[in-house]
């Protein structure tokens, strides 16, 4: 069997000696040039599994054998290497294609661990493996160009290890996006983490991104990992990044710049390999101009952005995640799968769904209990008629009120829980007032209402009406 080829590209003789040295205890075989001329006679004459190139070259810079390599061979990870403390010149290596950086002085194991990361990828690409079958990929639904623009720009971003800061509006899948980075990449095999930035105290945060050591502070029975450490070897992802208070974000940085933690009351940092990902629904880049996230910060996570389009903007794909929501259902509950009739799927298709895929879940959930038998009827759904809009239509621009028109009925409860928790309360009132007139009478009840008694117990069940 080969071994498996380094190319090394530094103009320093010391670091191409040290990297030379530890990649061949690592049982790899390393060649080293020192410019950028050299690497292209390598690059023209053999292939490698794996390339390292500096930034400051004599005749040019590492940017140019990146976005060589990213041209003539797109399958080979290739890492910066960048002087101590130069952000800006990793992000750019990143945009550029890069699988990594590594900052001088090199440490040794976390080059070990870039490097057993990388050749996975190139083992990968070598075998045509990269997309794995199954697992999430079976739940992104729909063949729309929008949605299709984002499967391939996933493939595109799964091969490297640059921070992608996935947007979109609430309900439209962005944790599912984030899972298929992690399980298409070559992080697949290691743990994916995914953590809700707004669910976690403020004053446990540190604890809970970083850990602890037994005796830190009251309460500290046993030291305790945290998830950056969690996620070692794997993939972290933070949703609902804009909600995290502005202390943590300067700790947050100075984890994901130096590749390293420390727990609260421990003396030495802890060395993390982690790819972070995150994500929200707010607007990022207006919240820095405002002063409520910091800018170095906004940078490093917003390497390369992946937007995912709401629901309103792919309406073609309605009928299949329908189908696919519906099929789902029936998996879990043990009956037949439900099926849509054509003024229901007309329905659908005119609706503005606000809160996009999830909302499209809850509707179908409902309809499921409402309906008699498997057929569900337009009325079955209960959609909320001030948010529809005729057929074939162009939803209002958000800058003229679209949004907020999509969002009127929630609006016009004057509840702060949105849409879902709007429908929620109408249906609790409903209920609850039939269950008085009928002195709880289930059977009455449901006839009271115009529902099965099937529908109610449902209801009951899942409003926690006892």
């Amino acid at each position: 069997m080969s071994l498996q080829t380094v190319l090394v590209i530094d103009d320093e003789r010391d670091i191409r000696e040290l990297l030379t040295i530890t990649l061949g205890r690592m049982d790899l075989q390393v060649e080293a040039v020192g410019t950028v001329a050299e690497a292209r006679r390598a690059l023209a004459e053999n292939s490698y599994d794996l390339c390292f190139t500096d930034m400051r070259l004599p005749d040019g810079n590492g940017q140019e054998v990146i976005e060589l390599i990213a041209e003539t061979r797109p399958d080979t990870p290739v890492a910066m290497i960048t002087a101590y403390g130069n952000v800006d010149a990793a992000v750019n290596a990143l945009k550029a294609g890069a699988f990594d950086f590594v900052s001088k002085p090199v440490d040794i194991q976390m080059l070990r661990g870039l490097v057993r990361t990388a050749l996975r990828l190139a083992e990968e690409k070598r075998e045509g493996g990269a997309a794995k079958a199954g697992g999430s990929a079976d739940r992104l639904v729909g063949d729309s160009p929008a949605m299709q623009q984002v499967r391939a720009t996933i493939t595109k971003l799964a091969r490297n290890q640059a921070p992608v800061y996935i947007a979109g509006e609430s309900g439209v899948g962005k944790e599912l996006v984030a899972r298929l980075i992690h399980e298409q990449g070559p992080r697949a095999s290691g743990p994916f983490v995914p953590v809700n930035c707004g669910a976690i105290p403020s004053e446990l945060m540190e604890s809970e991104f970083f850990g602890h050591r037994k005796g830190s502070f009251t309460g500290a029975s046993a030291d305790k990992e945290g998830l950056f450490q969690a996620a070692q070897g794997g993939t972290l992802f933070l949703d609902e990044v804009a909600e995290l208070p502005l202390h943590m974000q300067v700790k947050l940085l100075r984890a994901i710049q130096e590749k390293a933690v420390r727990p609260i009351g421990g003396r030495d940092e802890i060395p993390v390999d982690v790819r972070i990902l995150s994500a929200t629904h707010k607007n990022l880049a207006q919240l820095v101009e405002q002063g409520h996230f910091r800018q170095d910060l906004f940078y490093r996570i917003n390497v390369i952005e992946l937007r995912v389009p709401p629901l309103r903007e792919r309406r073609g794909d309605v009928p299949q995640l329908s189908a696919f929501i519906l099929k789902a259902l029936a998996g879990k509950s043990g009956e037949s799968v439900g099926q849509l009739s054509p003024a229901a799927r007309d329905a659908l298709e005119a609706y503005e769904f606000p809160g996009n895929v999830r909302e499209l879940e809850n509707i179908l959930e409902r309809a499921m209990a409402m309906c008699d038998g498997t057929s569900i009827d337009a009325s079955d759904l209960m959609l909320p008629q001030r948010s529809a809009r005729p057929a074939g239509s162009e939803a209002a621009p958000a800058g003229n009120g679209g949004e907020r028109a999509a969002a009127a009925p929630a609006a016009a409860s004057g509840a702060d829980g949105g849409l879902d928790d709007y429908i929620s309360n109408i249906e609790r009132t409903a209920i609850v007032k039939a269950l008085e007139e009928s002195r709880y009478n289930k059977t009455a009840a449901a006839r009271k209402l115009g529902i099965t008694f099937r529908a109610l117990r449902y209801k009951l069940k899942k409003l926690g009406i006892d």
